[in-house]
């Protein structure tokens, strides 16, 4: 593996795109080279073509020359704007690019009416929390993220709980 990038040499041989669905397959594997990233369902390319057709011109790649060296997918459900799959090459970390896409992002997102945006961090990836405290995202306390494949339908024990207006006791007493 080549050493890092300098942060002068990237300013003058990267540059920055619209993530094209052409890009996809490059994407997948600088994904699978940065630490801290999942690719799971809803990742493979048909579910990006269909996510980049919903958020037009949101998503961003940085290159250098032919290479992929950035990606951050970026989209919104017309209230929040969501980042997903930041990378950047290791090679190219440290100098700014991570910050610079999201900076890209952004723009997109202000330009569509979106005040704020939310991103998901596993808490097993240390390295990928740390950046996000550094570009001054906060940890949003009280918050629980949670996830079900819609596929299955609803179980009988996915059901909401019934909340009686009075406790049992007050319901005996009525009586």
């Amino acid at each position: 593996m080549h050493g890092k990038v300098a942060g002068a040499d990237m300013k003058d041989t990267i540059r920055t795109r619209e993530f094209s669905i052409n890009d996809y397959d490059a994407a997948v594997e600088l994904w699978k080279r940065v630490e801290g990233l999942e690719i799971a369902e809803g990742d493979d390319k048909e579910s990006v073509v269909r996510f980049l057709t919903r958020n037009p011109g949101l998503s961003r790649v940085a290159t250098n020359g032919s290479a992929i060296v950035g990606v951050s997918l970026c989209g919104h459900d017309g209230r929040r704007g969501h980042i997903y799959h930041l990378a950047v090459d290791p090679r190219y970390q440290g100098v700014g690019l991570g910050k610079r896409l999201v900076q890209e992002c952004f723009s997109g997102l202000r330009d569509a009416g979106i005040q704020r945006a939310i991103i998901l961090v596993s808490n097993d990836n240390p390295r990928g929390r740390e950046f996000w405290r550094r570009c001054d995202w906060e940890e949003l306390s009280g918050a629980l993220a949670m996830g079900k494949d819609v596929g299955g339908g609803v179980a009988a024990s996915d059901e909401a709980p019934a909340f009686a207006p009075h406790s049992r006791a007050t319901a005996r007493q009525a009586k």
